[in-house]
């Protein structure tokens, strides 16, 4: 809105080209979106403790969580909020692409709304059904897919990390692949989320990374020397992730140990959509698997603790799944389990960041 509201005027007033910039524009969406949290947040807090919105605790989980109990939860609409609000503000809405991953993120935003609705009516951790959640989630990312595919310019070829010309075109399969990585993210992300902090210090760090990833496709001249699929209009992309990047920082202010409030499904699952879509959109969906790497081991031994489980009747890989429960019951202390998994997350962005020259 900014940008359509200032940028006409830099025939008249040269400084306003300044708002042609999409680093200009990310750094000061980022900011904005950063204070919108923490301007907020505290009216948040306090309100969804008026109206007793308070997080479920696990009865099979670690009994140091116990404490947590009475602290306000769906914080994620914090999140959601301070993203739409600066990224109508400060992106080019003529791109489609922008609307796209808005309507995923308020999309997966809504499932996870009624889900810690349900979980709050109900005063259990259990919320909707899971097939329900499920569908719901398979129809919002089919209908991306679908969108993406038939949209003009936007190819159905797959990036392979660490090769140069291995661009395989999976048509069809192109929207199934598509679904898959937007709700598998999604669920990823909200089963990380179980530690004050620990699933928006790694969603930071992988939102980061893609603003680099949007703004080298949507650049035609970097996106050759990189050798990677040029994506018009993707670069603009940078601005919503560089909006997610200051509501996480703004929302970790308040979710840092001992968390004050707690995102709830609203969040994790709205930005898990959105991470997903980023990666489809700027062609490193395979690349999500590296960035993301904490969401997808923290997946893993859910599905791995589940399997054995069934398979031995009744034994244990891990000591509690997801694995961030396993370190804890080893002794782990919660700030250390979630700084450690921070410090991986780095690591794997830098390793993400690397496979661009290492091709």
């Amino acid at each position: 809105m900014i940008y359509h509201l200032l940028y006409p005027l830099h025939t008249t007033f040269s400084f306003f080209n300044v708002f042609r910039y999409i680093t200009f524009r990310t750094i000061f969406a980022s900011i904005t979106a950063l204070l919108i949290c923490l301007i907020v947040g505290p009216w948040l807090i306090r309100k969804l403790q008026s109206l007793q919105i308070d997080q479920q605790i696990r009865e099979d989980g670690p009994q140091s969580h116990l404490v947590k109990k009475g602290t306000p939860t769906m914080g994620g609409v914090l999140i959601i909020f301070a993203v739409m609000i600066s990224t109508l503000l400060w992106a080019n809405l003529a791109i489609n692409y922008i609307w796209l991953i808005l309507m995923v993120t308020v999309g997966y935003g809504l499932i996870g709304f009624f889900d810690d609705y349900r979980k709050f009516a109900g005063k259990n951790s259990r919320g909707i059904s899971g097939k329900t959640r499920l569908a719901a989630e398979i129809i919002i990312a089919l209908f991306v897919g679908l969108i993406l595919y038939w949209k003009p310019g936007f190819n159905s070829q797959v990036t392979i990390p660490f090769f140069k010309t291995v661009f395989p075109n999976i048509g069809w399969g192109y929207v199934l692949l598509s679904t898959f990585i937007i709700v598998g993210a999604a669920n990823a992300v909200n089963l990380t989320d179980g530690l004050d902090g620990l699933a928006i210090g790694p969603v930071i760090i992988c939102f980061a990374t893609y603003l680099l990833f949007a703004y080298f496709a949507g650049n035609v001249k970097v996106a050759s020397y990189l050798q990677i699929v040029h994506v018009s209009g993707a670069g603009e992309l940078a601005v919503f992730c560089g909006t997610l990047v200051g509501a996480g920082l703004g929302f970790l202010w308040f979710n840092a140990y001992p968390a004050e409030i707690f995102m709830g499904d609203v969040g994790s699952l709205s930005l898990g959509g959105a991470l997903g879509t980023m990666a489809i959109i700027t062609k490193q969906e395979i690349l999500l698997a590296i960035v993301g790497g904490i969401f997808v081991v923290e997946t893993f031994s859910v599905i791995f603790q589940v399997g054995y489980f069934k398979l031995t009747g009744g034994k244990r890989i891990f000591r509690m799944a997801p694995l961030h429960h396993h370190f804890e019951l080893k002794g782990w202390a919660e700030p250390k389990v979630i700084v450690r998994f921070w410090v991986i997350s780095i690591l794997l962005a830098l390793l993400a960041l690397s496979t661009l020259k290492l091709r």
